[in-house]
């Protein structure tokens, strides 16, 4: 299934931001499926760092690489990074996971097409998701308190303000159906709204 007829030429971009394990890469997921849409994530540039430096993919050491970027070149290098990604790509539905300051929309919100969706979890349900999952090497054992603990670092704290600066807010607390019918919702008005 196509998102839009193939002459209209134009780009819906979906920055996607949320708490840790808030259903972002999920989000993200559904779109690339359904919609055969492009995704980049802001972490791919921290693991490709982490891996060619032969660094453990944990979250601290991304998250100090994230700030030795910003601090040694500019606060919003790896918002510049994923905007040029973006306007090279060709997909006409994009996700971009893993907003998480308010500097990572910096060169996004340049582009006419991005709109911010703030994914909304309980911290109940995300602290179950990221150990289920695994996706960094932390994550597995990692006990209720101290996943409490991540979310005072330097990273998580602007990504709380994001639900009000959001185009649109998604529950994300019950099943994926009801996760997928909210993307579809918007997704339809925003492809309405460009006709």
């Amino acid at each position: 299934m196509l998102l839009f007829c193939s002459n209209i030429n134009m780009k819906i971009v979906f920055g996607l931001a949320g708490e840790i394990a808030s259903g972002k890469g999920t989000t993200a997921q559904y779109i690339i499926d359904k919609y055969h849409g492009g995704s980049h994530r802001f972490s791919t540039m921290l693991r490709d760092v982490a891996k060619r430096m032969h660094l453990d993919e944990s979250r601290e050491n991304l998250q100090k690489i994230s700030t030795i970027f910003r601090q040694n070149f500019h606060d919003d290098i790896l918002s510049e990074v994923i905007a040029n990604d973006v306007k090279d790509d060709s997909h006409e539905a994009i996700a971009i996971d893993g907003v998480r300051r308010l500097a990572d929309i910096a060169y996004l919100t340049k582009l006419p097409e991005f709109k911010l969706v703030y994914i909304d979890a309980d911290i109940n349900n995300r602290y179950k998701r990221i150990t289920k999952r695994g996706e960094n090497t932390d994550d597995v054992k990692k006990t209720l308190e101290e996943f409490k603990e991540d979310h005072e670092r330097e990273a998580e704290l602007q990504i709380r303000d994001f639900k009000n600066h959001a185009d649109y807010v998604v529950d994300n607390n019950g099943s994926f159906e009801n996760l997928y019918k909210q993307i579809d919702k918007i997704i339809e008005k925003e492809k309405n709204a460009s006709v």
